[in-house]
């Protein structure tokens, strides 16, 4: 069993490409559940974000499992899986946990070192956990990567600046607005990106917030935090947007909704009633999109959307914290990798130990049965003393295996211990990339490989290698047999 991503993002795919593939807090579950269904998936996670669009999964074989995996994204995106294999990565076993640590630790975030991640990871975690998809593999990989991401924020300065989607769109808006303090924003969703866009704009020295959103309790909950802290705020109901959108500054979306929830003919009529000039900035942050895209050619208005922040943040240089966080990183990941390694030879060694000490209780019941005048005592030091001589012997090889087993390569040792003793009737061949020549045993060879040494493949790399194994093996993207 070997843990397979699949995903896209903002480094793979377009803002419209995430808006299909993105799933909702409601259908997880469902979808889930789809996944888990799947004939080489034993457990599932599924991480959807304005970012980025990802399954973890525990498979069996790499081809099986994407091919399983591949089928249920194209599905939920409405598109036929080779088209959709031009937007997706693949990270499988070692480079699957990279990649994790990567997610965790923020590197991999549109916006370097934000922390929003982690309590993204978390919720997915919380809601695999809820569907009961996930087990021993992904709950122990994604406490580690958990612990990772915490580790590179503490030991870094990645996230000095407090970096997060939320505070790059409002850094546009101070810019285009010529400062944020004294300004009165109208914040559309009260979730955790709602949450903190209120807690950006309150230290950004904001006049006015006014919280809409379709629970009208929760945007009350949320102004009256920020009432709290002494910024004026109120909350309202979606209907009445275009009153407020008259008199703001910043009009901030952020909701979880599947469907626009600003349309441009509520925009266009709260600017109706604004002073002519006035600049109205919108910040979408929503995925799918919670503005209608025609705002922004709506007169006086500015639009931040994902799209704008992905244009402006890719040409980003790396510094010297994002340095220390990719070191950080790979020293973590080999401590991992390390310790999974180690932790598989484990029942090889305790076979071998059990196998032993048969052996010892064998000859000493027949020592039993040719000497059964022999001394109590005497019985009972020869026994101690064959034990004894068993176990120093056993010592050393049982540690160098354990020792050897860290290192890549190293189930081989296990292997060989398993060959040589008899303790595993079906010790799997070493499949080697020169015995792979064509259809099933090509795709043994990719799984082979692929679980020893990991593997990525993206975009078109990614169909290619759908496309030819496949046709060797005679079946198509959906995994169906052809004819």
């Amino acid at each position: 069993m070997n843990v397979l991503v699949v995903g896209m993002s903002h480094r793979s795919a377009g803002v419209g490409d995430l808006e299909r593939a993105s799933i909702s807090t409601t259908d997880t579950a469902k979808v889930l559940h789809e996944l888990l269904s799947c004939a080489h998936v034993s457990e599932v996670l599924l991480l959807s974000t304005c970012n980025r669009v990802e399954v973890y999964a525990v498979v069996e074989t790499f081809h099986g499992g994407l091919s399983d995996l591949s089928s249920v994204l194209a599905r939920q995106s409405g598109e036929d899986v080779a088209q959709l294999c031009e937007k997706l990565y693949v990270h499988y076993a070692a480079a699957a946990v990279e990649h994790l640590f990567s997610v965790a630790a923020g590197l991999d975030s549109m916006v370097v070192g934000e922390a929003q991640i982690l309590g993204q990871l978390r919720g997915a975690y919380a809601a695999a956990d809820a569907a009961g998809t996930v087990g021993r593999t992904l709950h122990e990989l994604i406490q580690y990567a958990l612990r990772v991401g915490k580790r590179v924020h503490a030991d870094t300065g990645i996230d000095a600046a407090g970096a997060s989607v939320v505070a790059e769109a409002l850094a546009d808006a101070d810019r285009v607005l010529g400062g944020l303090a004294g300004r009165r924003a109208l914040i559309v969703g009260a979730g955790s990106m709602g949450g903190l866009a209120a807690a950006s704009l309150r230290k950004a020295g904001i006049g006015e917030v006014v919280v809409a959103n379709r629970t009208e309790a929760n945007g009350t909950r949320l102004a009256a935090g920020l009432s709290a802290e002494g910024v004026s705020a109120r909350a309202i109901g979606l209907a009445n947007l275009p009153a407020d959108i008259a008199a703001a500054d910043l009009l901030l979306a952020c909701t979880g909704s599947v469907d626009v929830v600003v349309s441009a003919l509520t925009v266009a009529t709260g600017l109706a009633d604004r002073a002519p000039g006035r600049p109205l900035v919108v910040c979408d942050l929503g995925l799918p999109r919670d503005v209608d895209p025609a705002v922004a050619e709506l007169p006086g208005v500015t639009v931040v959307d994902l799209e704008t922040l992905r244009a402006r943040l890719s040409a980003a240089p790396a510094g010297q914290d994002t340095e220390r966080a990719g070191a950080i990183l790979a020293e973590e990941v080999r401590g991992y990798l390390a310790a999974q390694r180690s932790a598989e030879v484990t029942p090889t060694v305790t076979a071998l130990r059990r196998r032993a000490a048969e052996v010892v209780d064998a000859e000493l019941l027949r020592m039993d049965s040719r000497l059964p005048e022999l001394d109590d005592q005497v019985r009972g030091e020869l026994a101690k003393t064959v034990r004894r001589v068993v176990d120093k012997l056993l010592h050393t090889p049982t540690v160098r295996v354990k020792q050897l087993a860290s290192a890549p390569g190293g189930a081989s040792y296990a292997d060989a211990l398993r060959e040589l003793f008899e303790l595993d009737p079906k010790t799997a061949a070493v499949v080697s990339a020169s015995s792979a020549v064509n259809g099933v045993d090509a795709l043994d060879a990719l799984d082979g490989l692929a679980a020893h040494d990991g593997l990525s493949l993206t975009g078109p790399s990614l169909a290619a290698n759908l496309a030819n194994l496949n046709a060797n093996l005679g079946i198509d993207l959906d995994g169906e047999a052809q004819a």
